[in-house]
């Protein structure tokens, strides 16, 4: 049996927060390039060799905050956009937070202190847990709704 799907008006929160979360990703992607510069890092080189150079951990640092960023969001995304079918305003908030929490989390790491990511920036993993609830709860609607 098909599926409807209606928009709700609060779904547009859902979607600037995706764009918003864009944003972020592109700042982060240029950190990464200053850091490039600055510690003489240079394309195609994905992550500083210590042996090699004397600032590699503290450009690894902001590497990896921005890598580990982009390895989290195809689930962020799709958590956020199938939850907030359900869930828009929660969706959304969680949304908000992942990001707040993303900024940190980079942040954090680009202190060259990789343990500084979790302190604000651990927060990201309850908001994304938060999205996974919503997501699953959308999923358990679909299959016990009653049909007309």
């Amino acid at each position: 049996m098909a599926v409807s799907i209606e928009f709700t008006k609060e779904y547009g929160y859902v979607v600037l927060v995706l764009v918003a979360y864009a944003f972020l990703n592109f700042w982060m992607s240029f950190q990464v390039g200053k850091a490039r510069r600055k510690y003489k890092v240079f394309y195609p080189t994905m992550y500083a060799i210590e042996s090699e150079n004397k600032d590699a951990k503290l450009f690894n640092c902001v590497q990896r905050g921005h890598q580990n960023s982009l390895e989290m969001m195809p689930m962020f995304f799709v958590m956020l956009l199938l939850g907030g079918l359900q869930h828009p305003t929660i969706a959304a908030g969680l949304g908000v937070l992942y990001m707040v929490a993303r900024f940190f989390y980079f942040k954090g790491y680009a202190t060259g202190v990789p343990d500084n990511r979790l302190k604000i920036g651990g927060l990201n993993f309850l908001a994304v847990f938060g999205l996974i609830i919503c997501t699953a709860s959308f999923g358990i609607n679909l299959l016990i709704r009653e049909t007309l």
